[in-house]
């Protein structure tokens, strides 16, 4: 299980660090969103493995782990000297839904191809169950991600001031 941990937790600082170089941050700021990204990553991978109601529950799960990533950027980007955000937002690229996404998407085409009532009704639901899904993760993650910069509001916007 540890294996499985820091393995989740290492792809997610991999994926992280190549979101962060997108938009081109301070070099100091990568090492934060990879830590950021393996925390957060390897948490709701715990959470999730730690359900045992044989249903894992994805959003929770996000939605905490996404509140700690915003946590912990809050608290580090004072010592990495660059905005919260700089560092959450490819924190939490990882995380995003995208296998939801393309279910929800590839079953709105089926519905819209299909021909009998049947397989409309089948392929409706698929692309509403996980198009909810997705977006539920999505709205789970805003929220975890913004409160933590609005409940630490003067750590947040004193981390790129010079003391």
């Amino acid at each position: 299980m540890i294996l499985e941990i820091f393995e989740d937790g290492l792809f997610a600082a991999i994926a992280a660090i190549g979101f962060a170089a997108i938009s081109r941050p301070p070099k100091r700021a990568y090492l934060f969103c990879a830590l950021l990204a393996a925390a957060g990553h390897s948490l709701r991978f715990i959470i999730m493995s730690a359900d045992v109601s044989g249903e894992s529950h994805i959003i929770v799960a996000t939605t905490l782990a996404s509140f700690a990533v915003g946590a912990l950027a809050v608290f580090f980007s004072p010592v990495a000297k660059v905005p919260a955000e700089t560092c959450l937002f490819p924190a939490l690229l990882p995380m995003i839904p995208g296998v939801y996404a393309y279910k929800s998407f590839g079953g709105v085409a089926m519905c819209l191809l299909s021909s009998g009532q049947a397989g409309y009704q089948y392929y409706f639901y698929q692309f509403s169950y996980n198009g909810m899904m997705c977006m539920f993760i999505l709205v789970g993650m805003v929220l975890g991600a913004t409160v933590p910069i609005f409940l630490f509001k003067k750590i947040s916007f004193q981390a790129t001031r010079y003391r």
